[in-house]
């Protein structure tokens, strides 16, 4: 069902509450997600995003219920991947001469997905479209965070459409944030940050202050995932400015695979001795087994420092391990601090190589790794403690 905003501004998106994985498995989504559109009526009445396309009928369907589909004179896609774009072939079918306003790169993408000849209008930033008593001002947001990304906003009603900006991937029946439990958008939010727009902190420092220099009057963000900011709309964005900028808390996590739990054991010894040293760090231990991944990645960017072990296994380290250091390299963390463990019975490269994997993703290293030979006995353990209190004292 569509939800107002404002007297001219409908919600017409789709919460999808199965939705557990995104981006094909790269993301989780255990709670799920919602894909917003938004339905602008003034004198000229405008369609910002659509849905995924698993959701294109239903999405045009409810979208008939609001609107003759031949009144909408405008449609703006922000952002053009599948999850934003996905619903634009079903609704282009009954309204093929509709302006498109995208970006240049927006067009080349819809053209390279979609594969028709519709009728694009490119923008670019400073750009506006009148509609009535509203103007519409385009603000280009590159790898915010595709090539094609692009913020609307709506002067009359002092609104930012702002996509895959201040969103979260987060299903619920409340519309505002003032409505939701704020723990939970919080922490989806971050989550949401630390696994897609990281890699871009460069690029949001610069739109944060370029959008912020503007001085744009705002009652409300609605991103195209999750809620509708209104109430706490300063909040996040002084998360963001938070968050881009190398952030990272008084924590230290430690992340481990392990065969027979030798591996584990030093993971747990080394944490004891980083406890002992700095009682007030937050420290985690997290399996990358049991632990979900995209989780392990959140807590990491929350980190000051972050260990990781493996077993020695055919000469190398874990496949677990290896998805987490390459995810971690992908993601560009900055400004943080690293050494790497291990356990092995009888050639013992994996810390060696996970402490030249983890420098190459940019961590600074501040110890050589650690290695036990089998399962640890306790002069091991206690080394490990060591390794963990030598640790602690590098921050």
């Amino acid at each position: 069902m569509s939800k107002k905003i404002t007297d001219k501004v409908t919600w017409v998106g789709k919460i999808d509450w199965e939705l557990q994985h995104f981006h094909g498995d790269e993301l989780s989504t255990f709670r799920g997600s919602s894909y917003n559109a938004y339905l602008i009526r003034d004198e000229k009445n405008v369609l910002i995003d659509t849905v995924w396309g698993p959701y294109d009928r239903e999405f045009v369907s409810r979208l008939k219920e609001e609107i003759d589909l031949k009144d909408i004179d405008y449609i703006i896609m922000n952002h053009n991947e599948s999850d934003h774009s996905g619903a634009l072939p079903e609704i282009m079918r009954e309204i093929p001469d509709t302006p498109i306003y995208c970006t240049k790169m927006g067009e080349t993408i819809i053209r390279g997905m979609y594969h028709q000849d519709w009728n694009f209008v490119n923008v670019k930033t400073g750009d506006t479209l009148n509609i009535g008593e509203s103007t519409l001002t385009f603000v280009e947001a590159k790898f915010l965070h595709w090539p094609d990304t692009m913020f609307t906003y709506m002067d009359s009603d002092k609104i930012l459409f702002s996509n895959d900006g201040f969103g979260e991937h987060f299903a619920c029946e409340e519309l505002f944030d003032y409505q939701a439990n704020l723990d939970d958008v919080y922490s989806e939010a971050m989550k949401y940050y630390a696994n897609i727009l990281n890699p871009f902190n460069t690029f949001v420092k610069k739109k944060l202050a370029e959008v912020l220099a503007m001085n744009l009057p705002l009652e409300y963000v609605c991103p195209s995932h999750g809620i509708v900011w209104h109430d706490h709309i300063q909040d996040i964005i002084d998360r963001y400015q938070k968050w881009c900028d190398a952030y990272q808390e008084d924590q230290i996590t430690i992340v481990y695979d392990t065969m027979w739990n030798a591996t584990r054991h030093m993971a747990e010894a080394i944490a004891e001795g980083i406890r002992e040293t700095s009682p007030e760090t937050r420290v985690l231990v997290l399996s990358m087994t049991k632990s979900d991944k995209n989780d392990i990645l959140t807590e990491m960017f929350r980190s000051k420092g972050v260990l990781v072990g493996s077993p020695t296994i055919n000469n190398g380290f874990s496949y677990a391990t290896a998805g987490i250091l390459e995810m971690a390299k992908g993601l560009k963390f900055k400004g943080k601090k690293a050494a790497a463990f291990g356990s092995y019975g009888w050639s013992g490269e994996a810390a060696k190589k996970i402490t030249a994997e983890l420098a190459d993703a940019g961590f600074e290293i501040v110890a050589d790794g650690q290695r036990v030979k089998w399962a640890p006995d306790q002069d091991a353990l206690e080394a490990c403690r060591e390794y963990g209190r030598a640790f602690a004292k590098a921050f």
